[in-house]
């Protein structure tokens, strides 16, 4: 639960124009500082866990333990996580493409689904909490890579789960 209220916490913060993204390029010790701030740590830890949903329990305790062994006593930067992770997937999934949209933009989306008799759309756009006109810019060219799970009336919760990458603006 306390978690939780970091989360929408924030979510909040990241939902303001004036955010910033998890991972950025820093060219001064006060910006290497900027970076390490609640928003960093709580939207980083956030999307480990959208990672590890997504990818199942196994599959990324998998790949976390090739990324210690493989850079274990030695130096390592974002890029050797995500290329641990797609050693493990044996590339049925590229998951430093779908975790470079997450780290590289700041805020998240808003993902809206329409349900009409059985057709599903659904829709991504970035969400913003509040316009501060005179920091405003437009964001239209911002797009995620959204794990998407989800489950149909002949399945349960436990075994038949289903996966979709929403890796456009809409997708059906």
């Amino acid at each position: 639960e306390d978690f939780l209220n970091l989360i929408f916490k924030a979510m909040m913060k990241d939902s303001l124009n004036s955010s910033h993204p998890v991972s950025s390029a820093v060219q001064s010790s006060e910006q290497i500082e900027e970076m390490f701030d609640a928003l960093s740590y709580i939207k980083g830890a956030s999307l480990l866990l959208m990672l590890k949903h997504y990818l199942t329990k196994d599959v990324f305790q998998a790949g976390i333990e090739v990324y210690l062994h493989n850079h274990n006593y030695g130096s390592a930067r974002s890029d050797d996580l995500w290329d641990s992770m797609n050693e493990i997937t044996n590339g049925t999934l590229d998951v430093k493409k779908l975790m470079k949209t997450w780290i590289l933009h700041k805020g998240f989306p808003l993902v809206t689904v329409v349900r009409k008799g059985k057709i599903i759309s659904i829709q991504q756009e970035k969400f913003l909490y509040h316009v501060e006109p005179e920091n405003w810019t437009s964001d239209a060219s911002y797009l995620w890579y959204i794990p998407l799970t989800y489950i149909t009336s002949s399945c349960n919760f436990t075994h038949c789960t289903n996966a979709y990458l929403l890796d456009q603006k809409s997708g059906m």
